[in-house]
């Protein structure tokens, strides 16, 4: 049983899509990043100076502690019901980032493989296949 493991695991599909998956899970990190500490405060700066990951509506008060909270995090920690509306935005920027970035490579790859199933230019003819079609050229005159 395990010599089967051992094979299952070390076929190149299975290799191939564990390196995938982290370095996936390394992108993810990566536009998370840029999407909260880059995008995000351009795009709020642009707004008037909002700040979407503390946009929520307040559907009912903490028991802890009542409203107005002050934040996101101040409403979750007062154990107030909150729709978190500005996480969303957040995380639909971070999906259009990661769905562009990936159609830019699945685009690229889709030329590198078109460029090396493009057929190569015929060979050029030998010498006997030269004078053969002279030949046949000649005696088609005739």
């Amino acid at each position: 049983m395990f010599k089967e493991f051992k094979e299952f695991a070390m076929r190149g599909n299975v290799v191939d899509m564990a390196v995938g998956i982290v370095i996936g899970v390394a992108f993810g990190a990566i536009v998370t990043s840029f999407v909260g500490d880059v995008l995000m405060p351009v795009i709020g700066l642009l707004t008037g100076g909002v700040d979407f990951s503390n946009k929520f509506i307040l559907l009912r008060d903490g028991a802890a502690t009542a409203g107005p909270y002050a934040s996101l995090a101040a409403a979750k920690a007062a154990g107030a019901v909150t729709l978190a509306y500005g996480t969303f935005i957040n995380t639909i920027v971070n999906f259009i980032i990661v769905a562009f970035a990936l159609f830019l490579v699945v685009k690229a790859m889709n030329t590198v493989m078109k460029k090396a199933e493009a057929p190569a230019a015929p060979p050029a003819p030998t010498k006997e296949e030269t004078l053969l079609t002279e030949i046949r050229d000649i005696l088609a005159r005739r």
